[in-house]
């Protein structure tokens, strides 16, 4: 009998640490940076993403992990195809077409709002280059249950021994550092 007694309590244990699979519905990844000529801008809507995510009786992540992210190169797209194949061909596409993060650690910070600051520290694979790199994202649940996953990231191109790309015969020439923006929408897997 005394053992009934303890079940509402340990009932709100499990739900005040929920844990559930989410994965990407809507993305949102742009990559932009400078060059001689005009600031630059790539766009992708395709990208797989997911992630284990705890969160308490009272909506807030608590806790991510198992999180996985990649990215078709090819998928991002700018307003000139003669800068996407160029972008490519830096990119080295024919043997590396996909750009990937593989988490190593997570940690998590409470946010205004109900959000979370995520701290990842993990692999980033770009261009066949493997480097750590860590990505910092805000997470929100949000009323209909999906999470909302934000953040920017400056990224060097020399770090992953991508030479930045140059146009019409090396006279308009991009610069290294590009910034990564991401907006994802994950739902409940």
């Amino acid at each position: 009998m005394r053992h009934l007694f303890l079940l509402p309590f340990f009932m709100g244990a499990l739900a005040a640490g929920a844990q559930g699979r989410y994965a990407g519905t809507t993305i949102d990844l742009t990559v932009s940076g400078t060059s001689t000529l005009h600031d630059w801008t790539m766009k992708s809507a395709k990208a797989d993403c997911s992630a284990n995510f705890t969160i308490n009786g009272t909506g807030q992540i608590v806790g991510v992990d198992e999180l996985v992210f990649s990215t078709p190169v090819t998928s991002l797209k700018s307003e000139h195809s003669s800068m996407d194949n160029n972008a490519y061909k830096a990119l080295k596409t024919d043997k590396n077409p996909v750009i990937s993060y593989t988490v190593n650690s997570i940690t998590v910070a409470p946010a205004e709002a109900g959000g979370a600051v995520v701290t990842c520290k993990g692999k980033l694979s770009i261009a066949g280059a493997v480097r750590d790199e860590d990505v910092i994202a805000l997470c929100k649940l949000n009323a209909d249950n999906t999470i909302s996953v934000t953040g920017t990231e400056k990224i060097s191109m020399k770090e992953f021994s991508v030479d930045p790309p140059t146009f019409m015969l090396g006279t308009i020439k991009t610069g290294n550092e590009i910034v990564l923006s991401f907006h994802l929408i994950l739902k409940k897997a």
